[in-house]
């Protein structure tokens, strides 16, 4: 069909099934993966956090004022910015409030905001929020121009693209989601630690993007030595799978709980797991090893209790004092989450907003290229105000030098405003200005202020004017706002001290397969045709025992279910079972051939 072609209200066009399937889901394919389940490289966040932060600063929520009940935020967000489902859009604020979700919580929750149980938070209305200082870290500088605005949904107000983020914010408390054919996995990390290595990237930042060398991962990777999950436990990845997975974007970290031995008396001892691995819930954790002991995949473990309270206590008990408690750990590693694999899957939108994978050195030189853009801009920003401010002054100094003559303008002429432009060369602005004048401005002690304020402007202009030309200053200030943030991070040392212990890549002892057999009395009966079976216990014959036709019972052994069973075969060879291997009941069981 040609472009001149007019398509008239209501008219029906034919098209192919396949055409118009793709046309759609392709479209839905790209919002879902612009607008809803990749994070922004340089904020780290997504659509619907990035408004939920926004409402709450237009709310004026920050870290020192009051709270206000989550269902206000929620009604402004999804009334004026998201316009989706309010459980969803609840779902996404409660997140940011659990500090066992997120390393550095960016709302400030009171109430019930769920736990690491699995239980759900309460209902927003009952709840209340306002931001960390995180959230505002990353709103700050928001109104100088830093960052660009769009039209929100309906057209109504302006939302920010992109946050000024003075926070590492992806790195920091990782990200998650899954778009249409494409899916986001980053672990949490340690701001300080992420602080030092974009203090050591800043020195080599260039104002044209270049490849830069691979080498410098390897020193990144001694200020980054891994995640740091917001529970703790214990990170055993081999330090060459840490580096491909940094290089490359892609991979994995293995985690475990951290746990200590607690003595008992008369040798007896417990174990006691103090912090778990990151997104296992605890509740569902202890349902699974129960599972395991009731079904005996677990014999080396008696019991299993939860005695937490607002730390982490399980207390595992061993079936005997003789178990080791290494032996112990490594059957729970291998059968429940108290080893779990997080995986890593650096999928962001680019400053174009361009889905790819990213390396760690490449997140965080993107992260340093947006703050040099803020800081340009914010500069640029002031600078013009600065100008206008100073075009004032001017004017009022003006006045000043000739007070006489702009008194007898104003009182006699008809057009004050014209006059004072053509006799003392003033612009609009200034003209303006001087006729919105106080009388009490006219004091000589304001004279004074006037030009203090001239000078310091006049100075503040020239070192602004000096950073928009030096690559080298702007990296000073960038170099000064990190330090600054560490220093920040380092009054809050309950929240920014790494959690996670960097470990050994070294697997426990191997468990010997009779210590997985829980030690059982039975009964093995062999016939004379060779048919073998066992009986639960130590039974003696009775004679009421069924065989097959023509078959008679010949061996009676009383054995354990730990022990072998060695046959000695008509072939002349020698065979040997173990005894829990045999077949159980009052049947026939099964040729020993």
């Amino acid at each position: 069909m040609s472009d001149q072609t007019t398509i008239k209200s209501g008219e029906v066009l034919p098209t192919s099934l396949k055409d118009a399937i793709s046309e759609r889901y392709l479209a839905y394919a790209m919002s879902t993966i612009m607008s809803r389940s990749l994070p922004d490289v340089r904020d780290g966040l997504k659509p619907v956090h990035r408004r939920l932060l926004y409402a709450m600063r237009m709310l004026k929520l920050d870290p020192n004022s009051g709270y206000k009940k989550c269902a206000r935020v929620v009604g402004d967000v999804i009334g004026k910015y998201h316009p989706h489902g309010d459980q969803s859009v609840y779902d996404a604020l409660v997140r940011l409030a659990q500090d066992f979700a997120q390393r550095y919580p960016l709302v400030d929750g009171q109430g019930n905001f769920g736990n690491i149980d699995g239980d759900n938070a309460a209902a927003m209305r009952y709840t209340e929020s306002r931001m960390t200082i995180f959230a505002d870290l990353l709103l700050r500088d928001l109104d100088q121009d830093t960052v660009d605005f769009r039209p929100t949904y309906d057209g109504e107000d302006k939302e920010p693209v992109v946050l000024p983020a003075a926070f590492p914010n992806l790195l920091a408390n990782g990200s998650a989601g899954i778009a249409v054919g494409m899916a986001t996995s980053i672990p949490p990390h340690n701001a300080s630690e992420l602080c030092d290595g974009l203090l050591y990237l800043v020195k080599y930042y260039t104002a044209e993007p270049v490849e830069q060398p691979k080498s410098r991962l390897d020193k990144l990777l001694q200020y980054i030595p891994g995640p740091d999950f917001p529970t703790g436990g214990e990170l055993v990845e081999k330090p060459e799978n840490i580096r491909e997975a940094y290089l490359t974007g892609r991979g994995g970290f293995r985690q475990r709980a951290k746990w200590e031995v607690e003595q008992g008396a008369r040798g007896t001892y417990q174990v006691v797991v103090t912090e778990i691995p990151y997104q296992v819930q605890k509740g569902k954790l202890i349902e699974r090893i129960a599972e395991l002991i009731q079904s005996k995949k677990l014999p080396l473990l008696a019991d299993v209790r939860d005695e937490s309270a607002e730390d982490i206590r399980l207390v595992l008990e061993p079936r005997s004092k003789n178990v080791e408690p290494e032996m112990l750990m490594q059957g729970l590693f291998r059968l429940t989450d108290l080893e779990s694999r997080f995986s890593l899957n650096m999928n962001v939108l680019d400053a174009s907003q361009t889905p790819r994978v990213m390396g760690l050195q490449e997140v965080l030189e993107s992260f340093l290229r947006h703050r040099f853009e803020v800081l340009q801009r914010r500069s640029r920003n002031r600078l013009e105000k600065i100008k206008n401010r100073l075009e004032v002054l001017e004017g009022y100094l003006i006045v000043f030098l000739n007070l006489d003559e702009v008194i007898r303008i104003i009182r006699e002429e008809d057009h004050p405003k014209q006059s004072l432009i053509d006799t003392f060369k003033l612009t609009e602005v200034q003209a303006e200005a001087i006729l919105n004048m106080r009388l009490r401005s006219l004091r000589k002690l304001e004279e004074m202020e006037l030009r203090t304020e001239h000078d310091n402007l006049s100075a503040e202009k020239a070192d602004l004017e000096a950073l928009l030309e030096s690559e080298e200053l702007q990296k000073s200030a960038i170099t000064q706002e990190l330090k600054d943030l560490k220093k920040l991070l380092k009054e809050h040392p309950e929240v920014t001290n790494r959690r996670t212990v960097i470990g050994e890549a070294q697997e426990l002892p191997e468990v010997p397969l009779e210590a997985m057999i829980e030690k059982e009395p039975i009964t093995v009966i062999c016939s004379e045709k060779g048919w073998v079976r066992a009986l639960k216990g130590h039974v003696t014959e009775t004679g009421e025992e069924k065989y097959k036709d023509g078959d008679k019972g010949k061996f009676w052994i009383p054995a354990e279910t730990t022990d072998k069973l060695i046959l000695f075969a008509t072939n002349g060879r020698f065979y040997t079972i173990g005894c829990d291997k045999l077949p159980r009941g009052r049947g026939h069981g099964e040729p020993s051939d």
